[in-house]
């Protein structure tokens, strides 16, 4: 028998172990707190129709747009590399003035006050 099969048989083993000895010794109490939903804090028995604040859509709106910026800016490394990399750096250029000028018009216009 070679090693590998050896390892095969001795990892089918321990996988069937711990599976039965989960089975053997875990807990089913269940009370009315492991049974009830979990809703990230909010109430799961009360109304759905609750309104939100348009704060928290505009930070994950932000968070979205500053993520997508990330991703665009990761490859100009490798794109220094290309044979105009002064056309590469001026799009790069351009797409973080434009989205600095975002940042600092929603600044200006109080969309990053969180409290009112």
């Amino acid at each position: 028998m070679n090693m590998i099969t050896f390892m095969f048989t001795l990892s089918l083993i321990l996988a069937a172990l711990l599976t039965t000895l989960n089975f053997w010794l875990a807990q089913t109490n269940p009370d009315s707190e492991k049974l009830s939903p979990y809703e990230c804090g909010f109430d799961p028995l009360g109304s759905a129709r609750l309104p939100f604040s348009i704060r928290f859509f505009l930070v994950a709106i932000l968070f979205l747009l500053f993520d997508l910026e990330i991703a665009l800016l990761l490859p100009l490394p490798w794109a220094i590399q290309l044979q105009s990399p002064t056309t590469t750096l001026i799009w790069a250029s351009a797409l973080l003035l434009l989205l600095t000028l975002g940042l600092i018009y929603e600044w200006m216009q109080g969309g990053l006050e969180w409290a009112e």
